[in-house]
C-alpha cells in the first residue's frame, strides 16, 4: 500500500504541474516540500513508537499518508501542494519506520533474512501504481478522483491486515532523539552512500542517457527502466543470498556491483554497454537498505524502531544529497565525472560494510 500510494502521485506529477501552471524550476521548489516533510517526520517516528507502538504507528499513518494523496489532487494553489506535501512526506517516513519495525519483528520468526523481500513488494507496488497513473491519464481521469480510489483501496487494505500486525508494546518513554552507536552509525553510512547512488539514478538516469550515452528518444528511458528493473528483482532474491553468505559479503558485493556498474557506464557511454551497467547498479543498491534496515532492527542498545529512526536519518541523507551533488558537479566538469564520483559512494558501501559489526 505504501508502494502503490507514492507511485500515484508520481505518476500524476506532470498534471498536476500543467494543472497549477509550474515552471520547471518551480515545480522542483515545490517538490523540495516532501523530503523536508519526510527529515521533520524523523525524529517523531522513532520517538512516538516507543510511545504507541510500531503496530498504531502504522495504521494511523498510513490512513494520514492516503488522505494527504487526495489533498494533493485537491490542491488548488502552490501554497496548498507544499503544505499538502510536508504532511505527505512526514506521513510517508512515519510509516517506512513503523512498517519496516513490523518487518523486523517478522524477520524474527523465520530465523533468516525476509526484509529484502518486502522491500520488492514496494518495488512491485511501484510498477503497479506507475500502470494504474498511466491509465488513468489516458482516460483524462482528474488527479482527485484517482487519488480518492487509491486512498478507498488503501483504507480497506488497512481495515483487513490490521488484525495481523504484531501489537508490539511500547517501550518505557524516551527522549526524542537517541545517539545511535557506533555500530549504528556505520550502518547508517554504508546506508548514507548507497541512497547517493539509489538518488542519483533516479534523478539522472534518463539526462545521462540523454546528454552522454545520446540515446534515440524512444530509448532515453532505458537505463531507467533497467535500473529499476535489476533493483526489483535483486530484492527478491537478495534474502536467500544473504541467508547463504551473510549479511556482511552481501554488502559488500552490493557495493562492488554498483561501483563497477556506474563505471562502465561511465568508461564506455553507449547504449548497450551503460544498460549493462545501470542493470549491475540496480542489483547493486537493491539490496543494501533492507538488509541495514534488518541489522539495526537487532540492535541491542535500543528498540527496533528507534534504531531505524536514526539509521534512517543519517541514510536518507545521501538520498537527498546526491541529485544535487551530481548537479553541481556536472556544472563545474560533466556528467561523466559526477558519475564517477557517485561510484566511488559504491566502494564505500564495501568498505564501510567490511568495517560494520554484522
Amino acid at each position: 500500500m505504501t508502494g502503490l500510494c507514492f507511485a500515484s502521485w508520481a505518476s500524476r506529477i506532470a498534471t498536476i504541474q500543467q494543472n497549477l501552471h509550474l515552471s520547471d524550476a518551480g515545480l522542483g521548489g515545490v517538490l523540495f516540500a516532501l523530503p523536508v516533510g519526510l527529515m521533520c517526520s524523523l525524529p517523531f517516528s522513532g520517538w512516538v513508537i516507543t510511545r504507541i507502538g510500531s503496530r498504531n504507528l502504522l495504521i494511523g499513518a498510513l490512513t494520514v499518508y492516503s488522505l494527504a494523496l487526495v489533498t494533493l489532487g485537491a490542491a488548488q494553489n502552490t501554497v496548498q501542494l507544499i503544505v499538502c506535501l510536508l504532511v505527505f512526506g512526514f506521513a510517508s517516513n512515519a510509516v517506512n519506520i513503523s512498517v519496516n519495525t513490523q518487518a523486523v519483528a517478522a524477520e524474527e520468526l523465520y530465523k533468516r533474512p525476509i526484509l529484502a523481500s518486502f522491500h520488492g513488494l514496494w518495488s512491485l507496488a511501484g510498477f503497479t501504481g506507475a500502470a494504474i497513473g498511466t491509465f488513468m491519464i489516458g482516460k483524462q481521469v482528474i488527479p482527485f478522483k484517482h487519488f480518492s480510489l487509491i486512498m478507498a483501496v488503501i483504507i480497506v487494505s488497512v481495515i483487513f491486515t490490521s488484525r495481523y500486525l504484531k501489537n508490539d508494546k511500547p517501550a518505557s518513554a524516551g527522549p526524542v532523539f537517541v545517539m545511535p552507536d557506533n555500530s549504528l552509525i556505520k550502518l547508517g553510512i554504508v546506508a548514507f552512500c548507497s541512497l547517493i547512488c539509489e538518488g542519483a539514478m533516479f534523478d539522472w538516469s534518463v539526462i545521462y542517457f540523454k546528454k552522454v550515452v545520446l540515446a534515440q528518444s524512444a530509448l532515453m528511458g532505458a537505463g531507467y527502466t533497467a535500473f529499476m528493473l535489476t533493483m526489483a528483482t535483486g530484492r527478491f532474491v537478495a534474502d536467500k543470498f544473504a541467508h547463504r553468505f551473510g549479511l556482511k559479503r552481501t554488502l559488500q558485493i552490493s557495493g562492488l556491483l554498483t561501483a563497477t556498474g556506474l563505471l562502465t557506464a561511465v568508461a564506455l557511454p553507449y547504449l548497450y554497454t551503460a544498460l549493462f551497467g545501470f542493470l549491475l547498479v540496480g542489483f547493486g543498491v537493491s539490496s543494501v537498505v533492507p538488509l541495514v534496515y534488518s541489522a539495526a532492527g537487532k540492535s541491542k542498545t535500543m528498540s527496533p524502531g528507534v534504531a531505524l529512526a536514526a539509521v534512517s536519518t543519517i541514510g536518507f541523507l545521501g538520498f537527498l544529497i546526491g541529485p544535487p551533488l551530481i548537479g553541481f558537479i556536472a556544472g563545474i566538469a560533466t556528467l561523466r565525472a559526477s558519475f564517477t564520483l557517485i561510484a566511488a559512494m559504491g566502494l564505500c558501501v564495501t568498505f564501510f560494510a567490511t568495517k560494520a559489526r554484522i
